[in-house]
């Protein structure tokens, strides 16, 4: 297709070039780039998984679990073989709607870039337009101050004119005017139009699919959990995995999966109005991005997990008995949580992430705000705002039946205490995989979990006493050995 330059309505603006165009080549191959677009996210789902599930069976980094593989086995509800099933079918209808969503999009083209540069060019000389009038409003003179400036900054002068770059010297009139608009853009302009066409606007688009992504997603979910049908009926199936592995990200209801996830991602790639090429980025980061919260790992390397406080220990409380009504937001930012205050304040309560932590050698200062794990801070249990949670005691009829001893952990006063109250009640609620045999489960493997740390902590005490006590005797041994040599040395001076 050629397209002329279209001149009639701005005549004295620089001319548009001639373009044509031609289909975009594929990516890769003879794969078409809307085939990709499918293709590519359930790669990437596969082999990140399997990533984490090889760093699983070979106990590489024992250091930074999140869970034990003991509590993968004991605690989930559901084998393995289902959920590679149940992602199976989400990715099935992800391919379908994914499938349907590249029909309704034209094939991307390529030839007409330098025509669109040429496009923000204009948009910014027309902008330019507006400086004399807002010069004038501050009483300078636009036209005097241009021409004082033209022999040593010629192109700040023409900017001052309201994008006129003709030479002033030998263009002024006898009236005192200058001449017309160059017959093109100048450098400046090409380079900032072409930021914005190559950097700006694409940047702007993918900010607004996280935002559409991150709000859709944090809704849906949270209304999930807060209307008990939903959650018994759809979301409930996503938590029987107690314990989160990368390859489970993606285990939900199809309903769920559907609307959560394919739907939400579809929306967003169509309102921030990407390209294919553009949508098949989104989608793969999106995935990568979900899995790696699912993972199971609190790896201080993973850069997924440094760009934002949305990661995998953040999701873990999630999906913990005590916090599965808090922490909704996935899968990029936590904004919505923080906003609406439902993100998790009771820290790192419990013990599991505090062996964590002693594993990875970390020092633990329990005054010090930073949190390895949950990101939060338990001292905020107190001060923080107990709504939306303000009648979760009060509506956790069944969980004043469940012991004391069967709520482990135990988190602090406040804010926190509201949270846990509700997340267990609805644990409670869902009786098919969850009940009190959870709670029980939980509280078991917490206790367990603390015994552990008052052992280690004996021996470490232990050690230190034995390191002492070999310190104590080494400096005794110097001690004598001197005493005895200062002796022998006496014994000389007194002989002669």
């Amino acid at each position: 297709m050629t397209a002329l330059a279209q001149n009639a309505t701005y005549s004295d603006l620089p001319p548009l070039p001639e373009y044509q165009t031609t289909p975009m080549p594929p990516l890769l191959p003879p794969i078409p780039d809307k085939l990709l677009t499918v293709i590519l996210p359930i790669a990437a789902y596969w082999v990140l998984s399997m990533l984490f599930h090889w760093i699983d069976t070979k106990d590489y980094f024992p250091q930074y679990r999140l869970h034990t593989p003991a509590e993968v086995s004991s605690r989930n509800k559901v084998s393995r073989w289902e959920v590679v099933r149940d992602v199976v079918i989400q990715q099935v209808i992800q391919t379908a709607v994914g499938w349907l969503l590249g029909m309704t999009e034209p094939d991307d083209l390529v030839g007409k870039e330098e025509y669109d540069v040429a496009i923000w060019a204009r948009r910014i000389r027309i902008t330019q337009r507006a400086i004399p009038e807002l010069l004038a409003l501050l009483g300078l003179n636009a036209h005097g101050l241009a021409k004082n400036l033209n022999p040593s900054h010629p192109v700040l002068a023409g900017v001052i004119l309201g994008g006129r770059y003709s030479a002033l010297a030998t263009t002024a009139t006898a009236s005192g005017g200058f001449g017309k608009s160059a017959a093109e853009f100048t450098s400046w302009e090409k380079m900032l139009a072409s930021a914005i066409y190559w950097y700006i606007v694409p940047a702007v688009q993918y900010s607004i699919a996280v935002v559409v992504v991150d709000s859709w997603q944090y809704f849906l979910h949270r209304a999930m959990h807060m209307n008990k049908w939903m959650y018994t009926t759809i979301h409930s199936r996503h938590h029987r995995l107690y314990v989160p592995y990368a390859y489970g990200a993606l285990y939900n209801h199809p309903v769920e999966g559907f609307l959560l996830d394919t739907l939400g991602a579809s929306v967003a790639y169509k309102l921030a109005a990407m390209n294919t090429r553009q949508g098949m980025w989104f989608f793969t980061a999106s995935t990568f991005k979900t899995v790696d919260d699912h993972c199971g790992y609190a790896l201080p390397w993973d850069p997924l997990q440094r760009l934002t406080s949305n990661n995998a220990g953040y999701h873990d409380v999630h999906h913990q008995s005590w916090g599965i009504k808090t922490n909704f937001s996935q899968p990029f930012f936590t904004f919505w949580d923080r906003v609406l205050g439902t993100v998790w304040t009771g820290g790192d309560v419990s013990a599991r992430y505090e062996k964590a932590r002693i594993a990875a050698q970390k020092k633990v200062d329990h005054e010090n705000a930073e949190t390895a794990i949950t990101h939060s801070n338990a001292a905020d249990s107190t001060t923080a705002d107990p709504r939306p949670y303000l009648d979760d005691r009060k509506n956790a009829t069944d969980l004043a039946s469940i012991p004391l001893k069967d709520q482990l952990p135990l988190p602090p006063q406040g804010k926190a205490e509201l949270q846990a109250a509700g997340s267990r009640q609805q644990v409670l609620d869902d009786e098919d995989d969850g009940g009190a045999q959870v709670l029980v489960q939980e509280a078991a493997e917490e206790k367990e979990a603390r015994s552990l740390l008052r052992r280690k902590g004996r021996r470490r005490t232990a050690s230190s006493l034995s390191q002492a006590d070999s310190l104590r005797g080494l400096k005794d041994r110097v001690t004598g050995s001197m005493h005895g040599r200062a002796g022998a040395l006496i014994g000389m001076e007194s002989n002669r």
